[in-house]
């Protein structure tokens, strides 16, 4: 097996499969409905996200694997994202009382067996509570706009960057979370990969360009390792050495 059978061998095994994410859109549409008969005054409701996005681990590789879900009322400028939040949690309690619920600011989380929601409250188009406010008030977002710009990229490169992502959150996760998903999603949509054609090549100049200017000694350190890895990773397949090649690039995901 060569280093890029490896890589291509190990995407598809973290990327939910199709009975995966048939039995999550049924959850998805059953409290879409639930939400639906419960409140009356919901301007809009819809997954966004990783999951939305297709960058999601499945829950086996990622025990934190979630899916966002926005619940957008039609009077919440009136009211605290706390009020909203309380809303959402009766909501919850009410439909799915058999089921794990509790805050984890700013959504709500309702865990079921097979799958993480949370759930957001918001308003307009679409206000949702501000971190910088410790929740307390509202900031404008784009959830959709995210979409867009990773659609483009994937389909302007080959069609490997979906892959490219779920492959350094997979290392990621391995590695306790040096970057947020949504760092390195963002880090991936603004670079450029040139003369890149395979998940190889993107992997290997996403690793090296991976930043570490604000990251903590021991953050840091788990960064270097990686690129380490992909360095002499590359010079055992200059060298004609592609068993230690790929041996070596398999102590990234260990």
């Amino acid at each position: 097996m060569s280093v890029l059978s490896y890589l291509t061998d190990l995407s598809s095994s973290i990327t939910i499969a199709d009975w995966e994410r048939n039995s999550i859109d049924t959850s998805i549409n059953t409290l879409s409905t639930k939400l639906g008969n419960y409140f009356d005054n919901i301007a809009s409701k819809f997954v966004f996200g990783s999951y939305d996005r297709r960058t999601i681990l499945r829950r086996s590789k990622d025990s934190n694997s979630d899916i966002d879900f926005m619940v957008c009322f039609t009077d919440g400028n009136e009211w605290t994202p706390q009020t909203l939040m309380n809303r959402l949690k009766r909501f919850a309690v009410a439909n799915y009382s058999k089921n794990e619920i509790y805050q984890s600011s700013p959504t709500i989380v309702l865990e079921l067996s097979h799958i993480k929601f949370e759930l957001v409250p918001a308003w307009g188009t679409y206000n949702i509570p501000a971190p910088a406010s410790s929740y307390t008030t509202w900031i404008g977002t784009y959830p959709l706009t995210f979409k867009g710009q990773l659609n483009d990229k994937n389909r302007d490169n080959n069609y490997q960057i979906r892959k490219l992502i779920r492959l350094l959150k997979y290392w990621n996760v391995m590695n306790y979370k040096v970057y947020s998903s949504y760092e390195l999603e963002k880090y991936v949509i603004d670079k450029y990969f040139y003369f890149c054609t395979n998940l190889k090549d993107y992997f290997y100049l996403a690793v090296e360009g991976l930043p570490t200017y604000d990251l903590p000694e021991y953050k840091k350190a788990k960064v270097e390792r990686l690129k380490n890895i992909v360095k002499s990773t590359k010079e055992n397949e200059n060298g004609g050495w592609y068993a230690l090649a790929e041996i070596e690039i398999k102590k990234a995901f260990e």
